[in-house]
């Protein structure tokens, strides 16, 4: 069943890459909940995007506290989901459309119903007793060490049966596991050799850098000496951002774990790694030792350019520390994902500005060099979705609330059909979240039937990225700018292209570098700028490309 790559092992190197939510992607039993064969029903959608492969959040066996990122069997699909041979039939549609398919991997923790953790939990002496992160109380009972959850409060959990503590990063029930044990690597690797056999293309690692924590256990040191950096590690609601995280994630050890999984996945040919890097300010300088050398992670992702600046400065700033200390390695650049507010929502300003917001940040990142993740709804302009508590399923948000409001704002239903109830989203009464009316007015059909949508500027925009070798794994280099401007040169060969984006909302000038002869401005999907021979006009929110000598 494996998909062949032409001889072209590096296809992820420069592909776009679409993340589907599986919950909230299409629904085809009417129970509210989205399962496997509606993604296979809509692929079609995906494939006329124009992207190389799909990314698919959990959708394995799972108590879903956590929405499936709790998982109790890593072989196995959720009944809400549907079933292995309904994976079969959905993988074997994309790789008949030419789209290649990466799985969540959610190994370094698992469900507290997982049977390794059943087995663990119940004496110290067991076969499985040293697979979980357990440690005896201190002298008063309290936990081990200051470590804390991000989910709230300690990250430690008191079990009366073994009379120990065992670590979570997360929820209560998501005990994690002990990579310091071989017994435990092994296991989980032969989890990856069964997905890999079936003929999955790649995996994207879930909180990569947490699989180890220290084995003394030491105490994380706040953050006093630099303030600036609380709050990078979670919502600045929350104490987890006043450590620094120096013990309980991102240890030596794991860059040895990643080998043997690189080692596997170069067994079959073609397979990718995408590896989320939560690390606060440090997560760049794991980006570098996670892949360079060309022995660990294929990529990885960070979350810099998923905060709410949207401006030449963060952006500038955020790849040029990348290619400051990531030689070797490959980046993977997205503004949305599961896990934060919309980017439409986030950058712009007014409703109104929303779909050109849109356009413009779908043009920014399909120039910049690395690979790209788009995430489900983002090719309509789908705004943050404003719940009200009542309606809340993410155990992060209720227990935030109304601090931090969660993560189900960006996880409604995908609209479809605007005249359909639940936007064509499912046919039961009630779906698993909300539908929104201003999502739904932003549904495919609606956006179908519109040649100026947001939807069709991505479908064009990423015809423009594929049509110019310079922007899939081209070399790229920023350009001095007299103004607040985005500026830079992608080359490759005998093509060099100069990108100006305008993020303000003033009309700009940029001036041409001494010796920079511009060429014909290319026709970037969207954009109008105007140029004479030694400068760029740009209107607010705006863009120009061209080749240069």
């Amino acid at each position: 069943m494996a998909l062949q790559t032409g001889g072209n092992a590096d296809w992820w190197r420069g592909a776009v890459i679409y993340q589907v939510y599986p919950r909230s992607f299409q629904d085809t039993n009417g129970d509210g909940l989205g399962d496997l064969r509606g993604i296979t029903r809509r692929l079609s959608h995906i494939a006329s995007l124009g992207v190389d492969a799909i990314w698919l959040s959990p959708f394995f066996k799972s108590p879903m506290a956590d929405m499936g990122y709790d998982v109790s069997d890593y072989c196995d699909v959720d009944p809400i989901f549907g079933t292995l041979d309904d994976f079969d039939a959905m993988m074997a549609e994309a790789h008949r459309l030419g789209i290649k398919v990466i799985i969540d991997q959610v190994i370094s923790h698992t469900s507290d119903r997982h049977p390794w953790f059943v087995e663990s939990r119940s004496s110290r002496t067991n076969d499985k007793a040293d697979w979980y992160v357990w440690a005896d109380p201190k002298p008063d009972g309290t936990a081990p060490n200051n470590w804390l959850s991000i989910f709230g409060g300690p990250g430690w959990e008191w079990d009366g049966v073994r009379r120990q503590y065992y670590q979570h990063n997360f929820l209560t029930s998501q005990p994690d596991l002990n990579f310091h044990n071989k017994e435990v690597q092994d296991a989980l690797l032969r989890t990856v050799k069964f997905w890999l056999d079936r003929g999955v293309d790649g995996f994207r690692l879930d909180t990569v850098n947490y699989y180890f924590c220290d084995k003394l256990l030491r105490d994380n040191p706040p953050h006093e000496p630099d303030p600036d950096q609380v709050g990078l590690d979670a919502p600045d609601t929350n104490p987890y951002g006043m450590q620094n995280h120096l013990y309980d994630k991102t240890q030596p050890e794991n860059l040895e774990f990643l080998k043997r999984f690189r080692a596997l996945l170069d067994q079959y040919e073609g397979r990718t790694t995408v590896g989320e890097v939560g690390d606060g300010a440090r997560s760049l300088k794991t980006v570098a030792a996670y892949t360079s050398g060309g022995d660990k992670l294929h990529m990885c992702y960070t979350f810099d350019l998923l905060r709410p600046d949207f401006t030449a400065t963060h952006i500038r700033g955020c790849v040029e520390t990348f290619q400051r200390m990531v030689k070797d390695g490959w980046v993977c650049w997205a503004f949305s994902n599961h896990d934060v507010n919309r980017h439409v929502s986030r950058f712009a300003l007014t409703e109104e500005e929303r779909p050109v917001i849109a356009k413009l940040a779908i043009s920014v990142l399909a120039a910049l060099r690395g690979s790209i993740c788009l995430y489900q709804g983002e090719e309509l302009g789908l705004p943050e979705a404003e719940l009200a508590f009542e309606d809340l399923r993410d155990p992060y948000g209720i227990r935030f609330w109304p601090a931090f409001k969660g993560r189900d704002g960006c996880r409604t239903p995908m609209p479809w059909e605007a005249g359909k109830a639940h936007a064509g989203f499912t046919s039961a009464e009630k779906s698993w979240l909300p539908v929104p009316y201003e999502q739904a007015a932003l549904s495919v059909d609606t956006q179908e039937n519109n040649d100026s949508s947001v939807l069709h500027h991505y479908r064009r925009t990423l015809e423009f990225r594929k049509s110019h070798p310079a922007l899939l794994d081209g070399s790229m280099e920023f350009v001095g700018s007299n103004q607040d401007l985005l500026a830079f040169v992608r080359e490759k060969g005998d093509e060099k292209l100069l990108f100006v984006f305008n993020l303000t909302r003033e009309a700009a000038e940029f001036q041409l570098p001494a010796g920079m002869v511009l060429g014909a401005p290319l026709p970037m999907p969207g954009f109008n700028a105007a140029a004479s021979a030694k400068t760029v006009q740009l209107d607010a929110l705006d863009a120009f490309c061209a080749r240069i000598s």
